[in-house]
């Protein structure tokens, strides 16, 4: 009879049980009418109450997962057949490009429920008065909540309701800089801080780093001769270069930044996904720090909400920017998004998406044996270092030739870089585990060619 693996459990251990029933479910390790231990064996098993396991085997009830006879016990019903993910024909290619989590059929399951319950339970005056740029007090806990489970803890009161990574850049640069002002990060960073920096009129400069992120000596020098602003951090797991900095350099950017009065903005859009990691650098100097992070990175790109959290000197300037900027999250992202993390949907669906991306890794690095790449197992994409004689663009212009989207270093890279000779390589936006390896073997063919034997083309 199958079990979970025990090491894959996590707080809350209801949701993370379920989480691990849907994904062997969804990948046929059990398929449809296998058995499921009863409820005191299964608890026995794994070490949990009964009650744990009672919780667990009703979300999968709700959700049509599995069902429950006397007589027969619990068994797996296998997704609806109307639900299951369209598998794109060969013509459509293979989409690395885009960097967003692993999709599944729950996830539409849940956007709908969750609606639908939403409307039912829709206060009719809601509709005719200005809420709050602020949000409502539940959407505070919620916020305050979901940072706790990131590690940084905030109290209900420090949080900001964003409509995602993009506007909570722009509001915490705008709130922090004046144009012409300095802005660093690391050389190869965040798209969106890329552009964001363009836009507000800001110097951006990017610095050098090691595997473990940005060198303390790199910034040291940096405060003495730029007389920079704002540091712009994502340790944990960034993009395009998924990197997990240690603890012992997170501490030594944090005693820079103090020492240099600069403030930090750290941006941790993988959340819970993350997995075991150091506590945030925002955490180590949280007066000066605003951290942030965005539920359609890691749990489904529809979710357009975001927390941010700072000290509250910054409160007032941070919530002006917030109305020219489009105000706080829309109200249906906001309202779903407090649902999902009070009762626990949006750790479930989190521990769901790191048991995914694990799984995806796993093929990364069957497949891509041999060549050099930087990944993690709960990061949702790779960084691939190109061979002597490809650029990123012109590997990328000759894949799409055979309709493979992938993407180049150019938009990661802060002014005065010219070239990584990289790739961001998506492991969440093909797919089907069968179509990912497919487009990864295709991507690992690719490398093995020889630029100057392919024609018509300039690189």
């Amino acid at each position: 009879m199958w079990y979970p693996d025990p090491d894959t459990l996590h707080t809350p251990l209801h949701a993370s049980l379920a989480a691990a029933i849907e994904q062997a479910i969804l990948t046929e390790e059990l398929p449809a009418g296998a058995r499921l231990p009863p409820h005191r064996g299964m608890a026995d098993r794994l070490g949990l109450s009964v009650h744990t396991v009672s919780k667990a085997y009703q979300s999968l009830r709700k959700q049509n997962l599995i069902d429950g006879q006397i007589g027969r016990g619990s068994y797996v019903c296998g997704p609806a057949p109307q639900d299951a993910p369209q598998d794109p024909g060969p013509e459509e290619g293979f989409d690395f490009s885009t960097c967003h989590p692993v999709h599944s059929p729950q996830h539409c399951r849940r956007f709908q429920q969750s609606l639908q319950e939403l409307a039912a339970e829709l206060d009719p005056s809601a509709l005719q008065v200005c809420k709050s740029i602020a949000g409502t007090d539940a959407d505070k806990s919620a916020g305050a909540r979901w940072l706790a489970a990131c590690g940084f803890a905030a109290a209900p009161d420090q949080v900001i309701l964003t409509n995602g990574g993009s506007h909570g850049f722009t509001v915490a640069l705008s709130a922090l800089t004046r144009p012409g002002d300095t802005v660093l990060s690391d050389s190869i960073t965040d798209n969106l801080l890329v552009s964001g920096c363009a836009y507000l009129g800001l110097k951006h400069l990017g610095l050098e780093a090691d595997p473990h992120g940005i060198l303390p000596d790199a910034l040291t020098e940096a405060c003495r001769t730029s007389c920079p602003k704002v540091l712009c951090l994502l340790p944990s797991l960034a993009n395009p270069v998924p990197v997990m900095m240690p603890e012992d350099r997170r501490k030594a950017l944090a005693r820079i930044a103090q020492e240099n009065d600069l403030y930090i903005i750290e941006h941790d859009p993988l959340g819970p996904v993350a997995g075991d990691r150091p506590p945030p650098v925002s955490a180590l100097l949280p007066e000066r720090s605003l951290y942030m992070t965005a539920l359609s990175t890691c749990l489904m790109p529809g979710l357009h909400a975001g927390y941010m959290a700072g000290p509250s000197h910054l409160l007032p300037s941070l919530k002006g920017r917030l109305l020219s900027f489009g105000g706080t999250a829309m109200p249906l992202m906001r309202a779903l998004a407090s649902r999902w993390v009070l009762d626990g949907t949006a750790l479930e669906l989190a521990g769901w998406q790191q048991n995914a991306l694990k799984g995806r890794h796993r093929i990364a690095c069957r497949v891509l044996h041999g060549v050099p790449w930087t990944g993690h197992p709960s990061a949702m994409h790779l960084w691939l270092p190109l061979p002597e004689g490809w650029s990123a663009a012109g590997f990328s212009q000759y894949a799409r030739q055979m309709q493979i989207a992938v993407m180049p270093d150019m938009p990661f890279l802060a002014p005065g870089i010219c070239s990584a000779d990289g790739l961001r390589i998506s492991l969440g936006a093909v797919q089907g585990e069968g179509r990912f390896r497919k487009g990864l073997e295709h991507i690992a063919a690719l490398l093995k060619l020889q630029p100057h034997s392919l024609p018509h083309l300039a690189f």
